[in-house]
């Protein structure tokens, strides 16, 4: 589960974006595709767990963009997909490696009318879901057509597992439905040397975290994690860039929990 922030963007290189936001990072592989640069598409890049995997893949020629969600606007139905075209022209037309960041935290309360409740349910699975499946999709055919190796990691959540609060059954369901994806990708694909792999964070340190704990009784959530904090976005992002360079393709349909043991398999 990842802390919500501000939805309040702006188009400046790591600057504060909405969950639409994306990143295009070039990073030096460390074990995975050895001595070529990787073109890396990671979404959700403007802050929290999304910025610190960027910061973590970046290297000293890494170049990093920060895309407005104006500009790529996730919650629409055709947003993932310009977001990839801009992604193919903006590495010369290959993309090695997808990471689905993106995502939307909100209320939705059983007690408003129908058609709002829907909505907010719909916009939370074209953000969270549905927009991840279309980049994924492309991903996949992307490398079919090249008869290219590639990468995919979708930062779910222990949500999928463990359930979410009466406000957030959008959130929890739309992370479940990233990790049944994740899985079949992994199973269709390995022997085309395509890898999925997905992290389920817990509790993060982003944005309006202290806000967020204060108002689910953040004494009490931290006292159900035996670690005894929230994880922090640098611990997602090396998970996620072990994941995107290095884990070893038997590895591949793997999912990885880093919750502080709040939520154990």
């Amino acid at each position: 589960m990842i802390i919500p922030s501000s939805v309040s963007c702006v188009g400046t290189p790591l600057a504060r974006q909405s969950a639409g936001a994306t990143a295009f990072a070039e990073v030096q592989p460390t074990h995975y595709g050895e001595g070529m640069t990787q073109h890396i598409l990671i979404t959700g890049a403007s802050r929290g767990i999304g910025a610190a995997i960027a910061a973590r893949l970046s290297s000293a020629d890494a170049q990093i963009f920060a895309v407005s969600s104006t500009d790529f606007d996730l919650s629409e139905p055709d947003g993932a997909a310009q977001l990839w075209e801009a992604a193919l022209d903006k590495f010369s037309g290959r993309i090695d490696v997808l990471i689905n960041n993106a995502g939307v935290f909100e209320n939705n309360p059983l007690d408003q009318s129908e058609a709002d409740w829907c909505a907010n349910w719909e916009r939370t699975m074209q953000i969270n879901l549905t927009s991840s499946a279309i980049l994924c999709r492309r991903a996949v055919l992307h490398w079919q057509e090249n008869k290219a190796e590639g990468r995919i990691v979708n930062i779910a959540s222990r949500a999928a597992y463990r359930g979410d609060s009466p406000q957030h059954w959008h959130y929890a369901a739309s992370k479940a439905g990233m990790m049944g994806m994740t899985k079949s990708i992994a199973r269709a694909y390995a022997a085309q040397g395509i890898l999925a792999f997905a992290i389920c964070p817990g509790f993060t340190m982003t944005g309006m975290a202290d806000d967020y704990l204060a108002s689910r009784g953040g004494d009490k959530l931290l006292a159900d994690i035996p670690l005894g904090r929230v994880a922090m976005p640098d611990e997602v992002a090396e998970l996620a860039a072990f994941c995107a360079l290095s884990a070893p393709p038997s590895m591949t349909g793997a999912v990885l929990d880093i919750n502080g043991a709040s939520y154990v398999r």
